[in-house]
């Protein structure tokens, strides 16, 4: 698949597997690095045949958030009261994080090691979350001034309004059980082993969902967020309604019935 800079993208069969690739900074956050996951979500979506986007960072460490060396290399403030160049640069974060949230492929993040800031808020915009026992999660920004801005709403989606406005207040770090605990992530891994047996089992699982189904069920339940009931369940209705009358419908219904494979599944 394209080459990139900063991450590394391979899709195997069905199988996208990103890997966030700047080890040396334990895969901390710049703004190019910020742009290339933009691309990569886009190309993901756009990408028929791929089921799965699987989210993992090199060198025992998922994603330490912003690079703080690259953050004060910052321009200086506008003259004139023109717009703040910064803005549209921080802002498109919060764009790549609302294309990981929507696609319609399931999405796993693999958790070890660092996950703050960004790396918070990409773990919170995946459907499942591994996490190592080594996985540390955090917003400790504002000790040193400044706020994860554009994590925020993911955040408080996944965790609930109450842990986070703990963590914001207090800037702790969680470890992978109290993580775990408050539903960061549902898997539990003690050992790398144990990671990639639990993950392959989840791919396993994933790879029997039919397509457009999985999509729509996941589509239908980030709308309970920004809906009313009504509207839900209406759309709900359509969706499935649209689904049965496809012939993957037929086909499904046919092969569990007579406790066969459906063409779609994979393994």
């Amino acid at each position: 698949m394209a080459d990139y800079v900063f991450l590394k993208l391979d899709r195997r069969d069905a199988v996208a597997w990103l890997t966030l690739n700047r080890p040396e900074r334990r895969n901390a956050l710049t703004h190019g690095m910020m742009l290339e996951l933009e691309d990569v979500f886009a190309r993901v979506r756009d990408d028929a045949a791929c089921r799965v986007l699987v989210i993992r960072g090199a060198g025992g460490h998922f994603c330490a958030g912003g690079d703080l060396d690259a953050m004060a290399d910052m321009p200086p403030r506008p003259a004139n009261g023109a717009e703040d160049p910064l803005l549209p640069a921080y802002r498109q974060f919060g764009n790549a994080l609302l294309a990981l949230d929507a696609l319609p492929q399931a999405t796993i993040s693999v958790v070890e090691g660092s996950a703050v800031g960004g790396g918070f808020g990409m773990a919170c915009c995946s459907d499942v979350v591994v996490l190592h026992q080594s996985a540390h999660f955090g917003v400790p920004e504002p000790k040193v001034g400044f706020i994860p801005s554009q994590i925020i709403p993911f955040l408080v989606r996944r965790l609930g309004e109450g842990p986070m406005r703990d963590l914001a207040v207090t800037g702790r770090v969680i470890d992978a059980a109290e993580a775990h605990r408050l539903g960061v992530g549902r898997y539990l891994c003690g050992t790398a082993e144990e990671v990639e047996a639990t993950l392959q089992a989840l791919l396993d699982d994933i790879l029997k969902m039919e397509p457009a189904a999985l999509a729509a069920a996941k589509r239908l339940v980030l709308s309970c967020a920004t809906q009313d009931d009504r509207t839900v369940l209406d759309a709900a209705a359509e969706s499935l309604v649209s689904l049965l009358r496809r012939p993957q419908a037929a086909e499904g219904i046919k092969a569990f019935k007579a406790k066969t494979s459906p063409s779609w599944r994979k393994g």
